[in-house]
């Protein structure tokens, strides 16, 4: 897989359709140790997770949710879609800090910070698949969609959510779904299941942008052909864009693939506050986008979903977007982002949303 050389620095009116099973909590794990991971001037900063944590304090949703303390992911874990030169190169780091990239920082503590990371999507993963919580949200960092099976890049240095997926596929699961609405495109996770019939990866991300991959025409390989679903969206897209996208492509994707347990790639930072992208989307595009999805896991897998934080660098963005996320994972109606924004002026997408559905083989 190819990646580009550009740094990645430089309202809703209804309730989910499904039936919500109130016996089974929303679990929520999240690592107040990964403080100890931080570079000074750095968007990937701990401020991100203070920012969640201080509102789902502020409005009680993080009580209304069961708690776990991460663990941290097994080398066997790692390993599932890791190399062991690449476990070998980001455990050195815990030697000094440094920098793998131009972007990816990490200290003595980011190893253990980020198996822990890792290990709570895992524990998410066996979590709802063994019914003890009927979705989970995984309040981790560093992010993960970048990291590849041998590179450390973007801010990630191990893909939580691919360690979650290869989990679930180890346990037995036959179809795992991905869906990645990260503003950038998640070249790693791409990568690490591309040619695996099992897996499904499904992206909307701003296209040309960081890290250069992403097209539509980028379907999957050798037996895991038509198993990747890219929807590439020009700077500015906004709101109604994005919601067509998972209305005529992303859920149309889930719907053939019947995946039997969604995660979530969940990127705040396609939010128009964000300082490092473009894309133009409200926290109230975000909810829709929140809502189809799990709408689809309830429809399609009895509403098997985990879902983890990925990029995002507003911190209010990332408060008011965690939280209607977290409410509608409880079955409830979020309450609105008071900056409601303007949405004028958003282009048309319809040439670009026909293109992929056509390579998809979704219809016209």
């Amino acid at each position: 897989m190819s990646r580009g050389s550009i740094s990645l620095v430089a309202g809703t009116a209804r309730l989910y359709r499904g039936r919500v099973d109130a016996s089974r909590p929303t679990l929520f794990l999240t690592d107040r140790t990964s403080d100890a991971h931080a570079a000074e001037g750095h968007p990937e900063r701990p401020a991100r997770l203070h920012a969640i944590l201080n509102h789902l304090d502020a409005t009680g949703l993080r009580a209304r949710m069961v708690e776990a303390v991460p663990r941290a992911a097994t080398d066997e874990e790692l390993l599932r879609v890791h190399s062991a030169g690449h476990l070998a190169r980001v455990a050195a780091t815990a030697a000094r800090s440094g920098w793998s990239d131009v972007d990816t920082y990490s200290t003595p503590a980011s190893e253990g910070v980020a198996r822990r990371a890792a290990g709570a999507v895992v524990q998410a993963v066996e979590a709802v698949l063994r019914g003890e919580a009927r979705n989970a949200f995984v309040a981790a960092r560093p992010p993960g969609h970048h990291a590849e099976p041998e590179i450390a890049m973007g801010f990630c240095l191990y893909n939580s959510v691919a360690v979650g997926a290869a989990a679930a596929l180890a346990a037995g699961v036959g179809r795992v779904a991905v869906v990645d609405w990260d503003v950038h495109h998640g070249n790693g996770t791409q990568a690490m299941f591309e040619a695996d019939p099992r897996v499904l990866y499904a992206s909307t991300h701003e296209y040309p942008f960081y890290p250069g991959t992403g097209h539509y025409t980028e379907t999957g390989i050798a037996a895991g052909a038509g198993t990747v679903v890219n929807v590439p969206l020009p700077r500015g897209a906004g709101d109604v864009a994005i919601t067509r996208a998972y209305r005529e492509v992303i859920v149309p994707a889930l719907d053939r693939f019947r995946p039997d347990l969604i995660l979530v790639s969940s990127g705040w930072d396609a939010h128009r506050r964000d300082p490092l992208a473009g894309l133009e989307v409200s926290t109230a595009g975000y909810t829709q986008v929140a809502r189809e999805v799990i709408e689809a896991a309830v429809r399609l897998c009895g509403g098997r979903l985990v879902v983890a934080l990925e990029g995002g660098y507003d911190e209010h963005a990332l408060a008011w977007c965690t939280g209607s996320l977290v409410s509608l994972l409880l079955g409830e109606e979020p309450a609105p982002d008071p900056e409601l924004g303007d949405t004028a002026g958003e282009p048309d997408v319809t040439a670009v949303l026909a293109a992929v559905r056509r390579t998809a083989g979704l219809g016209d």
